[in-house]
């Protein structure tokens, strides 16, 4: 588990072919390698990858065919966003992501907002299944950034970027057009599938 807030950026440096997949290095200096382990988690641009080889500050993934079909940014020389696992005496500082990503958005705007702060205002078109797991003032996980949307018309939703969010994440490289990866808020899937079942249950 995670939670949407990243503590480093990187670059993929490599993206070599195993079989259908992949075989991904990233440099991770940022981060930090001192105590990664071989098996450990971490979140790359909201997706869960665990880590393969380590060669000083640079981690290896395999990234599964499948994989690489749900999720966008996974090529050579693109800056990620990095965060490790959550532990369970850690802050939850953003909201409760597992790391699977759920669809790629497009960019639809990413425009400042016309303030004195140097916020953006951040225009994504999610998948169209997607959109049932969306609500005002909810949370959503973009390039594993927890953001908060602001509203949410058909399967577009907006978000407001602060400085701070645009200085320590990939988000600033944003422009119309691009493509991210999405996770919706867990709670909100979880509840649908108890809904779903209390309707489809006898006698309810």
């Amino acid at each position: 588990m995670f939670t949407g807030i990243v503590q480093a950026t990187g670059e993929i440096i490599a993206c070599d072919r195993r079989g259908d997949g992949i075989r991904m290095r990233v440099d991770v200096h940022a981060l930090g390698t001192a105590d990664i382990a071989i098996g450990e988690s971490i979140a790359v641009s909201g997706c869960c990858l665990t880590v393969v080889a380590r060669d000083g500050d640079r981690l290896d993934f395999d990234v599964s065919a499948e994989t690489l079909r749900c999720v966008a940014g996974f090529d050579a020389r693109r800056r990620v966003n990095l965060e490790r696992s959550l532990r369970l005496a850690d802050r939850l500082g953003g909201h409760l992501v597992s790391g699977h990503v759920d669809g790629v958005g497009t960019v639809a705007a990413f425009d400042p907002v016309d303030d004195a702060a140097g916020s953006f205002h951040l225009a994504i078109d999610a998948p169209a299944q997607l959109r049932r797991y969306m609500a005002p003032k909810g949370s959503i996980a973009v390039d594993g950034v927890s953001l908060t949307t602001n509203a949410v018309d058909g399967a577009r939703f907006t978000v407001n970027v602060i400085p701070h969010t645009l200085d320590v994440t990939t988000l600033a490289q944003l422009a119309p057009g691009a493509r991210v990866n999405l996770e919706v808020d867990l709670i909100a899937r979880y509840v649908e599938r108890i809904v779903a079942a209390s309707w489809s249950t006898p006698g309810t």
